[in-house]
């Protein structure tokens, strides 16, 4: 499929390319024959400047929707995926439990693994909801302790990949009242815990992320998660808070995920006037997700 569509986007740039010289050899040709008359000049150069025009913004935008529709397919294959799996999951042990007697302790271990499927159902369909909210008013704001918000999302994290506290550490320069931003928590909490989720996901080897929380310049809480996993290639730096996206690679096929993490990370970032940014030097170096908001000053 992707090789199609590839194959549709080197055709339409051709088909650009050849229009663009025939207008031009056109257009030329009509300039020179009728050079000595000033008006038909303008006219053709006016008329060829509009077919030159027509065809770039045509193919561009024809480039464009072959690119978005190969995104939409993406998001629709990974979160068909993330539900899909779960699902089977469940009636698998579902099964085995109606039609064979299971002891007390291989009981409970199936129930704790129906738990943790379900919750995976319920994250992912939490992101898409969320996505398709993404452009909503934004609603009352309140005062939030961001450094002890972000405490809870690591605790958190901690608990649901099952890692030791060094393998995920947290540090913060300020609390309390000095940490203080204006915000709708449960947005804020999302944010921080895709950016945590994205950061151990890409880390397959070991975990090993660092969480730091800092003031900077006295109005901005600077959040920054560095891990050692795979890395982003400077090129996609950009492009992986769109929406759908997901960098393609083979290494990478067997990490799950809709797309629509950063993108989230991204829209709440902007209403709540702060931004977010990507930071690495390649595949295999890391990644550093730098996540700033207006810190609130009594």
């Amino acid at each position: 499929m992707r090789v199609r569509r590839r194959g549709k986007i080197a055709f339409f740039l051709s088909l650009t390319v050849l229009l663009a010289a025939a207008s031009v050899a056109v257009g030329f040709g009509w300039i020179i024959l009728n050079w000595q008359q000033d008006v038909k000049v303008v006219l053709g150069i006016i008329f060829f400047g509009a077919i030159v025009t027509g065809l770039v913004l045509n193919t561009s935008f024809l480039i464009r929707e072959i690119r978005r529709n190969e995104q939409h397919d993406s998001f629709i294959n990974a979160v068909t995926h993330e539900l899909k799996t779960p699902i089977a999951s469940i009636r698998l042990y579902l099964q085995t439990l109606q039609r064979h007697e299971v002891e007390a302790p291989q009981r409970q271990d199936f129930y704790r693994l129906m738990l943790e499927d379900t919750n995976r159902l319920m994250n992912t369909v939490d992101q898409v909801l969320k996505a398709g909210k993404a452009g909503a008013r934004k609603g009352e704001r309140i005062d939030v302790d961001f450094a002890a918000l972000v405490d809870e999302c690591v605790t958190r994290a901690r608990n649901n990949y099952q890692l030791q506290p060094e393998a995920l550490r947290y540090e913060s320069s300020v609390n309390g009242s000095g940490s203080e931003v204006k915000g709708d928590p449960e947005e804020l909490r999302t944010a921080v815990s895709n950016i945590l989720d994205n950061a151990i996901k890409y880390s397959p080897d070991k975990v090993d992320v660092s969480v730091q929380l800092n003031v900077e310049e006295e109005k901005r809480l600077v959040l920054r998660v560095r891990d050692c996993g795979v890395g982003i290639p400077p090129s996609e730096l950009k492009s992986i808070f769109k929406r759908f996206y997901r960098v393609r690679r083979r290494a990478l096929a067997q990490v799950r995920g809709t797309g629509l993490g950063l993108f989230l990370v991204r829209t709440i970032a902007k209403r709540h006037g702060g931004r977010v940014s990507a930071r690495s030097l390649g595949e295999g170096s890391g990644t550093t997700l730098i996540f700033e908001l207006p810190r609130s000053v009594s």
